[in-house]
């Protein structure tokens, strides 16, 4: 943990980042993820926002506002656009 802006503009901030490796559920792959919130991980592979939810087992659920869209994976090969 450190804390960085220890000057005029404020009383700074602290920094945690937590990184672990697992089954993406978004891309389908092994990846490692970078927390972004206490319990919100992002997919360093696809990208994909998922939330950690440890009941005896740790799993990653995609992470989705309700009501709103379930994410899809958009890949670019050799310049052309493939949903899917």
């Amino acid at each position: 943990m450190s804390i960085f802006g220890k000057d005029i503009f404020g009383k700074g901030f602290n920094l945690k980042a937590e990184v672990t490796n697992g089954q993406c559920p978004v891309c389908d792959s092994p990846t490692v993820f970078v927390s972004i919130y206490k319990n919100l991980y992002r997919c360093m592979h696809c990208g994909g926002d998922t939330e950690q939810k440890v009941n005896g087992v740790i799993s990653y659920i995609p992470a989705v506002v309700a009501g709103g869209k379930v994410p899809v994976l958009t890949q670019f090969t050799d310049g052309t656009k493939d949903n899917g």
